[in-house]
């Protein structure tokens, strides 16, 4: 038996049948690494019902690096306009009743599908469905997404959702309610999965967690630091959006406005530290408005205003602060950095 997390069922549940699974690809400039992502999807030991690629307009031969596939897959393309764009093509022509993501240089352990047609077949109220699975930052495996700085939410998944990601990326989510949802919001080009789950959990869905490391996850420490701003807006975007909602309760309204304060105390700190890396005319005026920033920690002004004075100095200091807190990763998890 499998460690399973999910909410309480609301009504007495009778298991129901193992649903099929589409495996869902979106694909840009990945011809080095998507022969091993397919290869993944193609070993699993309950098979896949169809594997749906989508080429977002990519420059490199993407045909040849899926060739030896070629007659298993569906391979779609289109002019490039983004992960979400691509992942709501590929889902509109998909045909099972789940559709599960993987990346295209992530790779799924074998058992990865068995195991959610497991808890899909033994907890048929749940919408989303997720495993664990090993982050690996540079070719090295450098922990599990959940543990216990990162847990997986189960007795209030409303609230926690307008908190943190706490659906890790790679899941499997129900077509028709994935349909009727409207897919990802092709607008926003980070974290475009926490506004998914964010709008279904919202809208009444709910998630459950096969908690065994059953992916590959991997990142690159380069891009991971280069992103590091855009993550955080990408994070305000999110939390934004669904305090705009209407059938939020006081106490959701209140963590909402709680991670919008820390989420763009967070963006000020990295723009700030950027700002000062780079030197120039804005350096200065850009350590004065985080020194004044009320919702920022007090150690972090003070470096602020050390910083409108000795720019260079501080901006070491600056790094310092923003790195204790990690990298952002999938999911919202911090990573060492």
């Amino acid at each position: 038996m499998r460690p399973v997390l999910a909410p309480p069922a609301r009504t007495p549940l009778s298991p129901g049948a193992t649903p099929s699974f589409s495996v869902v690809i979106a694909a840009y400039n990945a011809a080095a690494t998507i022969g091993e992502s397919l290869a993944s999807a193609f070993a699993q030991t309950l098979a896949p019902r169809e594997i749906v690629v989508c080429d977002d307009g990519s420059t490199d031969d993407l045909a040849r690096a899926t060739a030896a596939f070629a007659d298993r897959i569906t391979l779609l393309r289109q002019d490039n306009a983004g992960e979400g764009a691509a992942k709501n093509a590929a889902v509109r022509v998909a045909k099972a009743e789940f559709a599960v993501f993987l990346d295209a240089d992530d790779v799924f352990d074998p058992a990865r599908l068995e195991a959610l047609g497991e808890l899909a077949a033994a907890r048929p109220d749940l919408d989303i469905l997720t495993t664990d699975a090993f982050l690996e930052v540079d070719g090295t495996v450098v922990r599990r997404c959940y543990d216990e700085s990162w847990t997986f939410e189960v007795d209030d998944q409303r609230g926690a959702i307008l908190e943190r990601n706490f659906v890790f990326g790679l899941a499997a989510v129900r077509r028709e309610r994935f349909l009727a949802a409207g897919g990802f919001d092709g607008s926003l080009r980070y974290a475009t999965d926490w506004d998914l789950w964010s709008r279904l959990i919202l809208d009444g869905s709910r998630a459950g967690l096969v908690a065994e490391p059953l992916a590959t996850y991997r990142l690159s420490s380069t891009s991971l630091s280069g992103q590091r701003l855009d993550l955080l807006r990408g994070r305000c975007a999110v939390i934004e959006k669904n305090l705009a909602r209407g059938d939020l309760a006081p106490e959701e309204r209140r963590r909402g406005e709680a991670a919008l304060v820390a989420n763009r105390s967070a963006a000020a700190l990295q723009a700030a530290q950027h700002s000062l890396a780079e030197g120039g005319r804005g350096a200065r005026s850009a350590a004065l408005r985080l020194a004044t920033a009320t919702a920022i920690p007090l150690r972090t002004r003070l470096k602020a205003v050390a910083a409108a004075a000795a720019p260079r100095l501080a901006s070491r200091l600056l790094a310092r602060e923003r790195d204790r807190a990690g990298v952002p990763g999938p999911a919202g998890v911090r990573l060492p950095p």
